[in-house]
């Protein structure tokens, strides 16, 4: 027997179980640069739960105020509102995009400017009610840099 072996069937079982932990994933997160005296901007990001959860917080040191919102057209009027909780379907990745669901930061208690980095906390509740705390370091994009559309508040 390979004396290496007990070790190597130790280190690919903690991978494992860091895997198995890890129920939310979140890809390419980034927030709008803004100019100075403005006090809000958005965060965007996708979002993919291995299981089904929904997002149901988030907050920022750099914002008094940090919400989940949802823009959508009402009529011919695009209207922008805070939603209490974002459902993220069981490995569906979940699209937080300029247009349309995204994170409100709002009282900004400094300007975001490109190559910052905010951090951000993200709270996710599982189907079975336990609460996941993800800690995200968002890029700050210049004005203007996003493809998907705009977002006009």
């Amino acid at each position: 027997m390979n004396p290496r072996l007990p070790h190597l069937t130790a280190a690919a079982l903690l991978a494992l179980v860091g895997a198995a932990t890890a129920q939310t994933a979140v890809q390419d997160p980034w927030v709008r640069a803004t100019v100075a005296q403005q006090k809000a901007s958005g965060a965007f990001m996708r979002i993919t739960s291995a299981h089904g959860a929904k997002l149901v917080a988030v907050s920022t040191p750099l914002a008094g105020i940090a919400e989940v919102h949802e823009m959508a057209m009402h009529g011919t009027t695009m209207r922008m509102r805070a939603v209490p909780s974002l459902d993220l379907p069981a490995g569906q990745a979940v699209e937080l995009k300029p247009g349309g669901y995204h994170l409100m930061l709002m009282d900004l208690k400094q300007q975001l400017k490109a190559g910052d980095t905010v951090a951000l906390t993200l709270v996710i509740e599982g189907r079975d009610g336990k609460r996941e705390t993800l800690q995200v370091k968002a890029p700050v994009r210049a004005l203007g840099a996003d493809t998907h559309g705009a977002m006009k508040h």
